[in-house]
């Protein structure tokens, strides 16, 4: 009999394994552009807004070692290098498309909340909520953050 409550480490415990790869921003977003077909490094970048070249090149080999995606090298002057999905990597299109229609059908409700809570946090004179980065947490791309009403403290 399986329990409820069974303890798992970081390294037994295989959804934890797979969203440190897929749950990250840039693999999903590079995952999504690739949804349509192969692509070199540089429409790559240019497809995926705001990532560095480096950001891109750790991505892609990550994706590439974990076979999601697979890396074609044509052997031309300069040599052509284009990134595609393979078939475990399209098995992620499903729920990359069902999380991107939950947060587009949710954005404004998530947005409302955050902008309560900041306001009740600051009304109760705390800090507002901050990222994992440190700074204080932001809306999501796209979105405007509403404008307080009170007068500022500067």
């Amino acid at each position: 009999m399986v329990t409820r409550h069974t303890k798992m480490t970081h390294d037994d415990c295989p959804v934890r394994d797979v969203l440190k790869r897929v749950g990250d921003k840039w693999s999903i977003l590079v995952v999504a552009v690739l949804r349509d077909g192969p692509l070199r490094f540089n429409e790559l970048r240019r497809s995926v807004e705001g990532i560095s070249q480096r950001m891109l090149t750790l991505t892609l080999r990550s994706l590439e070692r974990d076979g999601l995606v697979a890396r074609t090298v044509t052997p031309t002057t300069p040599p052509r290098v284009d990134y595609r999905l393979t078939r475990s990597g399209r098995t992620l299109l499903d729920p990359i498309i069902a999380l991107a229609a939950w947060a587009e059908k949710n954005r404004a409700a998530i947005q409302g909340s955050r902008t309560r809570f900041d306001d009740r946090a600051t009304d109760e004179g705390k800090r507002p909520a901050r990222s994992r980065t440190g700074k204080p947490a932001s809306p999501p791309p796209h979105t405007e953050r509403r404008r307080s009403t009170k007068p500022s403290s500067t």
